[in-house]
């Protein structure tokens, strides 16, 4: 299920971006401060490159490529 990014609260959103790309091996040694890293995937939500993905079964929210998402996902 995808989840519209305006959709979320902007502490929500921002929160969850955050915690995207603090994990561990999404910096692969980029010294880029957070603050850049949290704006980058905004941007991207906003264009459409990336999409907010809630799987139902784990009860979890990810960040995704848009075109790594399956096609019929993208069609509800």
């Amino acid at each position: 299920m995808l989840i519209p990014y305006d959709q979320l609260e902007p502490d929500t959103l921002t929160r969850l971006i955050e915690d995207f790309v603090t994990r561990d091996g999404t910096d692969n040694g980029d010294e880029t401060p957070l603050q850049t890293r949290v704006e980058r995937v905004r941007r991207a939500l906003k264009k459409g490159t990336a999409v907010i993905v809630f799987d139902v079964e784990h009860q979890q929210c990810q960040l995704a490529l848009k075109r790594d998402v399956p096609k019929e996902w993208l069609e509800d």
